[in-house]
């Protein structure tokens, strides 16, 4: 009998633990950061308190390394790749700026001038993000009751997340500060208007905003590189024509996304719902333009210190509103770092310059000689290639031959590693470095040819004549982070996709994967 009792017992308590693990989440707050760093959590942890980064890194289910199989990802094209679950070939969403068909100008990704801006005088939609969301599934599973909010410093990352569906996804607008949107969503918040206008908006409180470090400057020693170990003070009004910009490299951005998330919390009551909802926040942990050292800065020492803090204070903010049983958050990086590299005058390197107007010329100049005296290129932009498709069509040119003579030449460039045609992406013979460069074509938006230039050589425009970018290969140290919702703590040592965060997510509300996801849901979560 005792033996009965004991079994029935034990049964019991299985089933309740599996039946909190596996409980639907009320509140999914999604936090997605720009460049954060896996390294530097460890560097700089002594500076963090308890109940932010190591609270997560503690009590969360953590991958160490996630990576993006794709060319070059940015804040647009990786935030897009972990809410849909699929690479750029597919979701559409390249980088943060793309070529515009029309007159091969550098315009938004999110371009749309069907639709006006509120707030803001851009036109931009999530239209041009061609596949489903974890948050337009959410919509959908819910029959539009689940409440969706998205805040970033700018608009690709809100669209991204907010998705086609979202109750509101706004961004910080470059010229005056307010919190924008556009009028492809049609659903009004009392309380981001009424913040716009008030006297705690940025647009009002810049001329005030001096940034200056939080703790006594000597508790900034994780690096014994840098140079200038003295205080620092960046006042963000003296640059007036580019003074919001300059504020989203600063802590004083994440403080506003983690206000408004806050405040979505409490005035859109998050959580309190029979469906889920959803928060997608997304901080910034990356350099600043002007830090007093660039390559080791105590800036970014500060910024993830006070990154720190807004991270607890969702936490706390989240835990006060549902519980953190009943919430699920997940904490991810877009897996790249801008390094701004000074190096000392007298270093010599191997390799040298690459200059894109000087390869553009010239290759122009050896396609005029085949095939007539045209200017058979629209554009270079982001080591890729733009012919005039048009006029190869006009002349009848041989579009797939007019790419492998451009390729040969090429290659023979000083400082190219291997030139990639968009036919062989699409149609050639197939290896890992072409399914690579795939991942991140889209046959509506990017080039003719991919150019992969050799680690070390230095990219010079005119464009940015002071801050050449030498060109990496390095891999980042790209963590993700799962936590709440009656998560077994676990540390995970095995490389993952940044493919599978949504499918993973989506598990855990019990809803369909995004449309072009087609990736394994992480075996931890389940």
């Amino acid at each position: 009998m005792i033996r009965f009792l004991s079994s029935i017992l034990a049964l019991f308590s299985v089933t309740t633990i599996y039946a909190q693990q596996n409980a639907i989440p009320k509140l999914v707050v999604g936090i997605t950061i720009d460049q954060l760093r896996g390294d530097y959590l460890e560097h700089f942890k002594k500076n963090f308190g308890e109940k932010g980064f190591k609270r997560l890194l503690n009590e969360g289910v953590v991958y160490n390394q996630m990576v993006y199989n794709f060319p070059s990802p940015d804040k647009a094209s990786a935030t897009t790749t972990i809410y849909t679950g699929t690479v750029p070939f597919y979701h559409g969403i390249v980088s943060d700026k793309k070529i515009s068909s029309e007159d091969f100008s550098e315009v938004s990704s999110f371009l749309d001038s069907k639709f006006m801006g509120n707030f803001t005088s851009e036109k931009l939609s999530p239209l041009p993000l061609k596949v489903s969301t974890i948050t337009d599934e959410l919509k959908v599973a819910s029959n539009g009751k689940s409440d969706v909010f998205a805040f970033s410093s700018d608009a690709s990352g809100a669209l991204a997340s907010g998705g086609h569906l979202a109750s509101g996804a706004f961004w910080i607008e470059d010229f005056t500060g307010h919190w924008a949107t556009t009028t492809f969503y049609t659903t009004y918040h009392r309380f981001i208007d009424e913040y716009n206008r008030s006297d705690q908006s940025l647009n009002t409180r810049i001329s005030s905003l001096v940034w200056k470090p939080k703790s006594a400057i000597e508790t900034y020693n994780a690096f014994p590189y840098t140079q200038n170990i003295k205080s620092f003070q960046h006042n963000l009004a003296t640059n007036k024509n580019n003074n919001f910009r300059l504020l989203k490299q600063t802590p004083y951005i994440n403080e506003e996304i983690r206000k408004m998330g806050v405040s979505a919390i409490k005035n859109a009551e998050l959580g309190k719902k029979e469906v889920p909802d959803f928060l997608a926040l997304n901080f910034y942990a990356g350099n600043f333009d002007q830090a007093l050292d660039k390559n080791y800065s105590i800036e970014i020492q500060d910024t993830y210190q006070r990154l720190d803090q807004d991270i607890a204070q969702i936490i706390d903010a989240v835990d006060e509103a549902v519980g953190l049983e009943n919430a699920f958050i997940f904490v991810v990086s877009t897996g790249y770092f801008d390094e701004q590299e000074v190096y000392p005058k007298e270093a010599r390197f191997s390799g040298g310059d690459f200059k894109p107007d000087r390869c553009e010329a010239l290759l122009n100049m050896y396609l005029m000689a085949i095939y007539g005296r045209e200017n058979w290129i629209k554009k270079y932009h982001n080591e890729q290639i733009y012919f005039d498709r048009k006029l190869i069509e006009e002349k009848k040119v041989d579009y797939r031959e007019l790419q492998e003579r451009a390729a040969d030449f090429l290659i023979q460039f000083s400082g190219v590693q291997d030139v990639i045609t968009s036919y062989q992406m699409l149609h050639g013979a197939y290896n890992e470095a072409i399914q690579v460069y795939k991942n991140g074509f889209h046959r509506d938006i990017t080039g003719d040819l991919f150019i992969e230039l050799q680690p070390g050589w230095r990219i010079v425009t005119n464009k940015n004549p002071t801050n050449h970018k030498r060109v990496r290969s390095n891999a980042m140290a790209t963590p993700a982070i799962f936590f709440g919702n009656n998560l077994r703590p676990q540390k995970v040592n095995r490389v993952i996709d940044a493919t599978e965060i949504a499918p993973s997510v989506t598990h855990r509300l019990r809803i369909r994967a995004p449309n072009a996801s087609n990736n394994m849901i992480l075996q931890e979560l389940f």
